[in-house]
Formats: structure tokens, C-alpha cells, sequence
């Protein structure tokens, strides 16, 4: 099992532009509603860009496209919901790795919470702070350094999910490698030790409920925060 690898020269404009496309990736398939991107767009959206990427990153996202293309929207609807399954250790809210489904998640996710503030933003209406799309659109779209520092502190848990979908066969493991690839190793001894101590013990349980993150924001606005993070360069 390799869980960690480490990344190689990729601008921070290539870094923008993937979170934002695997933030489109990594929410909830579902069709259009009232302007808001469907699956179908979002795939179309992410298919646009890739080309536009270091082959270290644009691989992966290639692959999680290719493998998520072509399901009717309630069929990859079912696949999200079996795939990103809290008891399996699949969990797409980073605070879960570390804190569990418990109540005293609220003091970790707060701290998600104050970075959107203090970057001049109010985390989104019913959503989780700690949700990795969410993460990932704020870094990409809000402020770079805070939401990196973000994904450094909880890279152990996103090298074990990507390292969960890989041995499930998910395509969505493609998606977490490309974040994985952008994220630097703040200490790569502690970051394998917190790893395998979390695989080891895994989460604390108590059970509150968690809800799948949703895009929300209408197609045509997706597409041209895309061509600017591209643009950036």
C-alpha cells in the first residue's frame, strides 16, 4: 500500500484549477435545477480543462472522468452514496477522519468556518464546512493559501481515502489523487504516522447524520470561474 507520493513542480494556477474541477466532481450527481450545473455539465466543465494541466495531475482527473461518464444521473447518484459510505472509511468530510461522526467534531469544523471568515466569506447554507468540495471551490475560488493550508493539515486522511477508493475500484480515486498531487507534505513522518494511526483506531462513532455537499452555483458562473483559474496562469 502506497499512501503517499510526493509532489512534483506544478504551479499554483495548475493547483487552483484542480481543486475547483474535483469540487465539481466530488458533488452530489444530480440534474439541472434552476441553472445549477447537472452531472452532465459538470463532467463537460472538468472534460474542457484537463488538457489545460501537468500530466501529473491531468491523468488522474482524466481517469475519475472517463470512468464517472456515460451513468444515468440516478445511477451515479446511487454509486456517490455507496461509495463515499462513512463506515467503510470513505468519508469525504475531512473532520471525520480525525474526530469521527461525534459532537466534538464542532470545535475541528469551526476552524473551517473562521478561515472562510477571516477570508471575507460565510461558509455555505447546509453544507459542512469540512466537506472536501467545499474545501476545495474556497481554495480555488476564495483564497489559495488559506484553503492549502487546509488540505496540509488534513493530507493523512485524504491519502487513506484515496487510498480506499483505489482498492474499491472507484473512479472517484483519480479525483483525490489529482488534490493529493498538489499538496505538499507539511512532515512526512508525522503526516505516516497520523495515517496509520487513524487506519489502525480509525474514527470515533456516534453517529449525528451527514448530508452529501451539492453544487450551487449556476453553470454559466462554473465555467467562467474555471476559464479564470486556468487563465491565471
Amino acid at each position: 500500500m502506497r499512501l503517499f507520493r510526493r509532489t512534483t513542480g506544478i504551479a499554483d494556477s495548475h493547483r487552483r484549477l484542480v481543486w475547483q474541477s474535483v469540487s465539481l466532481l466530488l458533488a452530489y450527481p444530480e440534474n439541472d435545477a434552476e441553472g445549477m450545473p447537472g452531472y452532465a455539465d459538470r463532467l463537460a466543465l472538468v472534460e474542457g480543462v484537463i488538457d489545460d494541466l501537468p500530466p501529473s495531475v491531468a491523468g488522474p482527473l482524466r481517469s475519475c472522468v472517463d470512468g464517472l461518464t456515460g451513468s444515468e444521473v440516478h445511477e451515479a447518484a446511487q454509486r456517490y452514496v455507496e461509495t463515499f459510505d462513512l463506515r467503510r472509511r470513505r468519508s469525504l468530510f475531512l473532520t471525520y477522519w480525525t474526530d469521527g461522526d461525534t459532537r466534538n467534531r464542532g470545535n475541528a469544523m469551526l476552524q473551517f468556518a473562521d478561515a472562510y471568515r477571516e477570508a471575507g466569506v460565510e461558509p455555505p447554507d447546509g453544507e459542512l464546512p469540512d466537506h472536501l468540495a467545499v474545501v476545495l471551490e474556497f481554495g480555488a475560488t476564495v483564497e489559495f493559501k488559506a484553503g492549502m493550508a487546509l488540505l496540509r493539515r488534513y493530507r493523512a486522511p485524504l491519502a487513506l481515502l484515496q487510498d480506499a477508493l483505489g482498492q474499491m475500484g472507484s473512479p472517484y480515486a483519480g479525483a483525490v489523487e489529482a488534490v493529493l498531487a498538489t499538496v505538499p507534505e507539511p512532515d512526512p513522518e508525522q503526516t505516516r504516522r497520523e495515517a496509520q494511526r487513524i487506519a489502525q483506531e480509525g474514527p470515533p462513532s456516534e453517529s449525528v447524520g451527514l448530508d452529501p455537499y451539492s453544487v450551487t452555483v449556476p453553470v454559466d458562473a462554473l465555467a467562467a470561474s474555471l476559464r479564470t483559474v486556468g487563465g491565471s496562469r
